[in-house]
């Protein structure tokens, strides 16, 4: 079925004790340990997509041999299968020793590209890491990830992958909201896929203890892993190695602004060396525009990891990952030049994102910088959807880019009625704020008018930037509702859509509506805990 390479293991020191009994691991990068056999596994879904790149057909992943090997219930002679050890700052606290507490990685292959895949399942049993939990996953938490990974991709987000969704057959008890009611809940387990897993915390663990040797094993073997164009490690080119992950870190995050996603727990145990969205817990998409909205109920409290707070998140993880690699490097300057790198260029990469989201050619500092502060303040004062929104405004665009007398003569009513679909409670626009928003659009009207670009150019521009159809959290919530009573059919329909997320789609307009009432707190659809 594969090529397993597991570069991986043969390259990094590995764990001495073989027991899989939760412990300490020093001077190792990873535990080998085996996923544990399951009782009834049952395929739910795969994503034909990943799967054509690891050279698999229908036949192959419709198998009973497909669901044995992804439930973990067969180990292939040539597979390696591993838990990684890692730490991590959580919550902006040193954590110790996390790693892979309910991941377990299967080895290796080489896909159809020649590229090197890593597949892991996640809630496939106990790892030296597990420390007090059971390493298993419930449907509920599994069907977001797998949904998610692949929404993620198609959206151009920089991701790790999903291939497939097993039901184990295995009840699992979890308290989701850690207030004294657990209840059993079905099991699951996804198969990630990634050309790597390490992590910012992969780096710390050596770090903190002072292991500068496999500190600098495990960034030798990365940067020959998937930075091979940086040349052969010394000082400089960790440097380089260091700037490049500050510049993807920079482009993932745009993205996730762009698109309104909120990761939800950016602990760095949670933040790729490879700039990819790792590890869907506790995450959530930005329905209605609010910068300070996080969908963690751990976070409920002090909001570290909002919507609006990630950017700078990013570049504080940045300067941990700094801190743990200065010892192979030892020169300060050298990584505060990969800093002013991250934030140069998420600030070019925010202002030319917000550009394309509004259909001009490029950026204007003179004029798009006050227009874009100005639209964030008037999204927060009714309750805007921040899909639609965008969606609408090309279609604005479109409308009335074309008459530059209507900036000067135009009816506010014409221009209110447009985006009334975007707003959750448009009954309560007062005229204060109909006239700001009105003022606004005749701002960008205006700044429409400086452009050369051509209608149609600019609308294809706003559309290709622009999702209809996000990962709603209640639609999430919907599917897994359905999949607990044995129906997965709006999985395979959220992954279909998804999988074109830009354009207009038959028959499911339904899929771009805005959240309903009942789910504004409903739990799944508001907010969420870690637990899974």
């Amino acid at each position: 079925m594969f090529q397993f390479d597991n570069r991986f293991t043969k390259s990094l020191p590995a764990d001495p004790e073989t027991r899989n009994v939760c412990r300490q691991v020093p001077q190792a990068c990873y535990s080998r340990v085996l996923p544990t056999t399951v009782s009834g596994p049952k395929l739910v879904s795969y994503s034909s997509n990943i799967a054509e790149r690891l050279g698999l057909t229908v036949a192959n992943c419709e198998s009973k041999l497909f669901t044995d090997v992804f439930s973990g219930n067969l180990v292939f002679p040539e597979m390696d299968p591993f838990a990684m050890c890692y730490g991590g700052h959580q919550f902006g606290n040193w954590a110790g020793q996390l790693g892979d507490g309910r991941a377990i990685n299967l080895g290796e292959v080489i896909g159809t590209d020649g590229g090197h895949w890593t597949l892991q399942l996640k809630g496939a049993g106990k790892t030296p890491y597990s420390r007090s939990a059971d390493g298993l996953a419930v449907l509920r938490s599994s069907v977001r990830e797998f949904l998610c990974s692949e929404a993620m991709h198609h959206l151009g987000v920089p991701t790790t992958r999903a291939l497939s969704l097993v039901l184990t057959g295995e009840m699992v008890v979890r308290d989701m909201f850690y207030d004294g009611n657990p209840r059993k809940e079905p099991g699951a387990i996804v198969c990630r896929v990634a050309p790597s897993f390490v992590r910012f915390g992969s780096f710390e663990i050596f770090a903190s203890r002072d292991d500068i040797e496999n500190l600098r094993r495990l960034a030798d073997f990365t940067i020959r892993s998937n930075f091979t164009h940086l040349g052969e490690p010394c000082p400089e080119v960790y440097a380089a190695w260091f700037e490049e992950v500050c510049r993807k870190t920079a482009e993932m995050v745009v993205h996730w602004m762009r698109v309104g996603f909120v990761h939800g727990v950016m602990n760095t145990d949670n933040m790729s060396i490879l700039g990819l969205t790792i590890d869907y817990g506790p995450y959530g998409w930005l329905e209605n525009y609010d910068p300070d909205w996080t969908p963690n109920t751990t976070d409920a409290h002090g909001r570290r990891y909002r919507f609006g707070q990630q950017p700078q998140i990013a570049l504080w993880n940045l300067v941990r990952l700094a801190n743990a690699i200065y010892p192979i490097i030892e020169n300060k300057e050298w990584l505060e030049r990969g800093l002013e790198a991250y934030s140069t260029d998420f600030a070019n990469g925010w202002n030319a994102m917000m550009a394309k989201k509004m259909g001009f050619g490029a950026f204007v500092e003179a004029t798009d910088e006050k227009l874009f502060e100005d639209l964030q303040t008037n999204l927060q004062l009714i309750e805007t959807d921040m899909a639609i929104f965008f969606r609408k405004l090309s279609g604005f665009a479109e409308q009335f880019g074309g008459q530059p007398n209507f900036v000067q003569a135009s009816d506010d009513e014409a221009f209110i009625a447009h985006f009334t679909e975007a707003f959750y409670e448009p009954q309560l626009l007062s005229m204060p704020v109909r006239k700001q928003w009105c003022d606004w659009l005749r701002s960008y009207l205006a700044r429409l008018a400086t452009e050369r670009i051509t209608s149609t150019d600019r609308q294809r521009l706003m559309e290709g930037v622009n999702p209809k159809y996000v990962l709603r959290n209640y639609l999430a919530q919907l599917a897994i509702d359905a999949a607990e009573q044995g129906d997965f059919s709006k999985i395979q329909e959220l992954l279909d859509v998804l999988q074109t997320p830009y354009a207009d789609q038959l028959g499911k307009a339904h899929l771009a509506e805005k959240r309903p009432d009942w789910a504004r707190h409903r739990a799944g659809c508001s907010m969420l805990s870690c637990s899974s």
